[in-house]
């Protein structure tokens, strides 16, 4: 298949879409998790989607995107205000919380999807496909689905980016101005929790932390200011979306959601070796032209005192 074929293609043409999509999505909501010293909490989300996405199932019996996206929005609700409760409540720091609920949710997840599988419904239930993704299984309803969750997510960032700004930077004066750092703070979890629910259908819940904060980690390497970072990572979202899709449409046989993560990861590694200020190319350059002018600071001085060399 050549390229012309495979932009021609109507279903290539709906995952392609909706894998951009959520790459956008998931680089600007990560780029305020990853400041915030959250990048775990992508991980936890994610996985505590999975028993949400199976208790859906069980209630209704469709393997409805909708119904899938319900369930996991509740279920990633439910670890949010846990994680909170825990950290608030008790000696537990955050770190723990997460790990705590991201094992707790993961094993009521895999429990049910055991059920599911030896039940009536059996392998048709298809939703073994959520723990790694399956891109290929979407149709237009569900990038209609995305795009309206993806832009309504974008539109959040940018309407309380000043606020997100003092939270994820120094939240004792945004305390101090009067802002609600409680309340923010799960609202930029409840964004997280989107994010999540959006991409486990193409990426899955094992792999989708890596596509939440990957690309904010690359785009930290190229700027030092916030919104270049989030218009980066979210364009490195979207790159990161594009290849993998394309890709696995190029080659039989393989997945579009771990592809992209790895397209991902390979921005990364460009951004750690070639970034312009931060990267280690860089470093290295600086080093050696601070070397240089060391070496030659001895020869001037000695021109300036008029000694003959």
């Amino acid at each position: 298949m050549n390229w012309l074929q495979v932009f021609q293609d109507p279903n290539t043409q709906w995952i392609l879409f909706g894998s951009m999509l959520l790459g956008l999505s998931s680089g600007v909501i990560g780029s305020f998790a990853y400041l915030r010293k959250q990048s775990l909490m992508g991980d936890a989300l994610a996985h505590a989607a999975l028993p949400g996405v199976c208790l859906a199932f069980m209630m209704t019996g469709s393997k409805s995107i909708f119904y899938f996206l319900i369930g996991a929005l509740m279920a990633g609700i439910l670890a949010t205000f846990l994680i909170s409760y825990i950290t608030r409540h008790t000696r537990i720091k955050q770190d723990s919380a997460l790990g705590i609920i991201l094992t707790v949710f993961f094993g009521v997840g895999i429990v049910l999807l055991t059920q599911i599988q030896h039940g009536d419904a059996g392998n048709q239930s298809g939703l073994d496909k959520f723990l790694f993704g399956q891109a290929a299984s979407m149709i237009q309803t569900d990038v209609y689905t995305m795009a309206i969750i993806s832009a309504v997510l974008v539109g959040v960032c940018v309407l309380f980016f000043k606020e997100f700004k003092l939270l994820s930077f120094d939240p004792g004066f945004a305390k101090g101005i009067g802002l609600p750092v409680v309340l923010l703070d799960q609202f930029i979890m409840l964004l997280v929790v989107a994010a999540v629910v959006v991409g486990i259908q193409a990426v899955g819940v094992v792999l989708m932390a890596a596509l939440l904060i990957t690309p904010a980690v690359a785009a930290r390497y190229w700027t030092e200011k916030l919104h270049v970072m989030v218009i980066v990572s979210g364009a490195f979202g979207v790159l990161s979306g594009m290849v993998g899709t394309l890709v696995s449409t190029m080659v039989d046989n393989l997945p579009t959601g771990p592809l992209t993560v790895l397209a991902a990861t390979c921005l990364f590694i460009f951004s750690v070796f070639f970034a312009p200020k931060r990267g280690l190319l860089a470093k290295i350059l600086l080093r050696m032209s601070a070397k240089n002018e060391l070496t030659r600071r001895p020869y001037v001085q000695k021109v300036k005192e008029g000694e003959t060399l």
